[in-house]
């Protein structure tokens, strides 16, 4: 399986250039999210963790090579555009236990609303293979998501739910600080390309937000 490599800070000013879409269907409202957060640890030593699949999709979505990103609000920030919609994409720096400092200071900066603000994240609670898309809910025990709750005073935010399921044996911790099976590391880059898909079918209006509240099995063992 190819390694997910971490996006780099660019100093070069060219931006990428947004494709061109012909739509033949029905649009839909786009879902405009002003901040896209992708939850993770910062370092190499985390990159292919399953706690990090919500930075792994970053990988997937279209013309991220050529984004700039800045330091700053203990993290990395960038602007992100389509034909349709903008907005700034943000990784925070902290480890995931504290990922609530950078996206809290990022919130209170750009004056961003809770609905206004979208977590990429892995979940326990979906089983490998499987992603969907949320409004709030329950934190699952995870450490990321309650150091939001905590650091923003609610949890209202959406959320892009990306599945590594349980333990069979062994802690939690070790599991989302573990790797996946070679098996699954083989199937993870459909699995993300897929819900990369659904980021990109939403944000522009060609796909509606409750066509994936219900989860999507893109592999079952």
């Amino acid at each position: 399986m190819s390694q997910f490599t971490e996006p780099r800070e660019r100093r070069n000013p060219d931006r990428a250039k947004s494709r061109e879409v012909n739509y033949t269907f029905p649009m839909h409202s786009p879902l405009n999210p002003e901040l896209v957060v992708f939850l993770g640890n910062p370092g190499k030593q985390y990159s292919q963790t399953r706690h990090n699949t919500g930075r792994m999709l970053l990988s997937f979505l279209p013309d991220t090579d050529s984004l700039i990103w800045r330091e700053k609000f203990n993290g990395r920030i960038a602007d992100y555009s389509t034909t349709i919609s903008r907005c700034r994409f943000l990784l925070p720096e902290t480890f995931m236990n504290r990922s609530g400092l950078s996206v809290s200071a990022a919130v209170n900066f750009y004056k961003i609303n809770l609905n206004n603000l979208l977590v990429v994240h892995d979940d326990l609670e979906l089983p490998f293979g499987a992603y969907s898309w949320r409004e709030g809910g329950g934190l699952a025990g995870h450490n990321g998501l309650k150091s939001l709750k905590d650091s923003l005073g609610g949890t209202g935010f959406l959320r892009l739910r990306l599945g590594i399921g349980r333990p069979v044996r062994g802690t939690v911790q070790s599991w989302v600080l573990g790797r996946f099976t070679p098996e699954e590391e083989g199937i993870l880059p459909l699995v993300l390309s897929h819900a990369a898909e659904s980021f990109t079918g939403i944000i522009s209006g060609r796909e509606s937000f409750q066509k994936y509240a219900e989860p999507v099995m893109v592999y079952s063992p």
